[in-house]
Formats: structure tokens, sequence, C-alpha cells
């Protein structure tokens, strides 16, 4: 497979705001046409908006947007920045009075450090939509990664920097990438070398380097830290309907299994989207691996391009590789 930019895939844009002092921030991709597409939830506390359209069986067969923020719950009030937006450009889902812009959207919990108080809003998510644009996006600490973290199993405060990350290959004009806003209660490795990235930290501000650690942690701690969640978009050339995408969102999460250690927990909201914005011939069979690769590998990205904010430190920081 040949490596690209995320945005060589064509027909969306991405934009991006933040708030560096409250340590927030939002991403939100916008499509050319509207895009079929999937989801598939597998953490055990979600913060979600319009979720139930990419069900199989519900009406909807396509989407205008998509939002990755952070904010817990109270970041779902960005979706209407991003409706105000499409709905000025006469775009949306047409009721006849007006065109109803669908926007699906998901929260991080990135309420510390930074200002609880600091959520992304609807007129954050207004100024993503408007500095949209085709060029490669900023990384790491930015947008919906401004203020995600990682490692947070062993006690909160001893964990690193999370962020936005992105990794897109070509495999015979089969194009995919994901954008992944990485904000877990696990450790981060590296796909390729089984290296561990960023994590739990000691009291020594070294990297645990034991994935059993978490085990250890787990059997002595009363409740799991609840604020997490990795949220993310494959999107794809391929031409798929919205049931395929649904099961490339699902194969998809296989890309967190490799990256993130422990994933899927109760203390997280994992989610995935998967959207089409291509007419390429592929089978599910080729696009879902590749989903789970590039998730993978973006997954890393995202804490390799992280710099400190708020008083937690990045890869990057590290004395030790």
């Amino acid at each position: 497979m040949k490596e690209i930019n995320i945005m060589e895939i064509g027909g969306f844009s991405i934009g991006q705001e933040e708030d560096l002092k409250g340590i927030t921030g939002c991403t939100v991709m916008l499509f050319d046409e509207a895009a079929p597409a999937g989801v598939d939830v597998r953490g055990g506390g979600p913060a979600s908006r319009e979720t139930p359209l990419l069900n199989p069986v519900a009406a909807c067969e396509a989407v205008h947007a998509i939002l990755l923020s952070g904010g817990s719950a109270f970041g779902l009030d960005a979706a209407g920045g991003v409706m105000q937006y499409l709905e000025e450009r006469n775009i949306g889902f047409d009721v006849g009075i007006t065109k109803v812009p669908l926007v699906v959207q998901s929260c991080i919990f990135d309420l510390m450090p930074g200002d609880y108080k600091a959520r992304p809003d609807a007129k954050m998510a207004y100024r993503a939509c408007e500095k949209a644009s085709k060029k490669p996006i900023l990384e790491g600490s930015h947008g919906a990664g401004c203020g995600a973290t990682v490692g947070k199993y062993h006690n909160p405060m001893s964990c690193m920097k999370g962020g936005i990350g992105t990794y897109a290959v070509e495999e015979n004009g089969i194009k995919v990438g994901a954008i992944v806003a990485v904000n877990a209660v696990g450790d981060i490795y590296d796909i390729d070398t089984n290296e561990e990235l960023a994590g739990a930290l000691d009291e020594n501000g070294k990297l645990f380097r034991d994935e059993t650690q978490y085990f250890k942690d787990a059997a002595s701690a009363a409740e799991l830290f609840s604020g997490n969640t990795t949220i993310g978009i494959i999107v794809t050339n391929a031409k798929l309907e919205k049931t395929a995408l649904n099961k490339v969102a699902s194969m998809a999460h296989n890309g967190y299994g490799r990256a993130i250690r422990p994933v899927h927990t109760m203390g997280d909201g994992d989610s995935i989207y998967a959207a089409s914005v291509g007419n390429e011939v592929a089978d599910v069979n080729l696009v879902g691996p590749m989903a789970a690769y590039v998730m993978g590998k973006a997954i890393g990205k995202a804490v390799t391009e992280a710099t400190s904010l708020g008083g937690v430190k990045a890869m990057r920081d590290m004395s030790e590789t």
C-alpha cells in the first residue's frame, strides 16, 4: 500500500477550531455531497448525536457532516453551529420550507486539565466550518484533540497528552483514510513495532512499559476513571452503502484494539464512523482491513504529534524513546 495524505481521498473538507486556554476544541468533516455513512460504538459511555440515523433500518441514506468534539455531553450543543453553517448555504435534506442538514457527532471527555466550563459550542463549530479546507490539517493538540489525554487507569493526574491524528493509504486505486481524536483510558502503542508510545506514568514520570500494570490497578481500584473516549472517522473513495459502512466501522475497531490497551472499557465511549465519498468498486473485505490499519496508524500519529498543554506531558517531552 502507498501512504497518502487523507485529503487526497477527496470529496470532503476538514475544519478545526480550539480554545487553547480552556483546552478543548472540535474537528468537522464537511462532505461535498451527502455521503452514505455507518457507525459502530464499542465503549460503555458514549456522548453522541443523531447516531440512530446510521442504523441500517433508518430512512437516512446519507449525511452532510460529521463532527468530533470535546466537552463531554455538553459539547453536543456544537452541532447546532454546523447545522447553521450548512443551512445558510442551502445544504441539507429538503423538507420543502428549508433544508435540514444531517449532522452526526461524538464527543470526548476533556473537562480536565483545562477549564471544565470551556466547552465547544455552536459558535466554535461554526468557526471550524468557516476554516474548513482541503489542505492537510494540523495534528496533535488541535481541534477535537486539543484536550485529549491518554493513560488514565493508574491515576488521572499521571496521564499523557493525546491528540488528533490522521493516516491514509491507497491500494489499486482504493483510498482509505482515518482521522481520530485519541482520549483513551489505556496506553497507546505503535501497531508496527509494538512500542509503547504514551500512557500512564509512574511516580518517577516514566512510562510503566508493562501492559499488566492496568490489571494491577484495575484489581485494586474501586472505580475506573470515566473521563475518556476515542472517536474517529474512516473515509474512503470506495462506493459503499450504509449497511456495508457499518461493517467497515466495526472492522476499523480492530485498529483501536491494536493501538490502545485496554480499549472499549466502560470508562470509554469509543466510536467510529465510516463514510463513502467515491465511486470506486471495492469489497468490504478489502476496505475493512485497510480501515483497521489506517485507524491504528492514525492513533499513533495523534500522540506523536501532540504537544503538552495544561501541565500534561506529551510524548515529545519524554527523555526516553
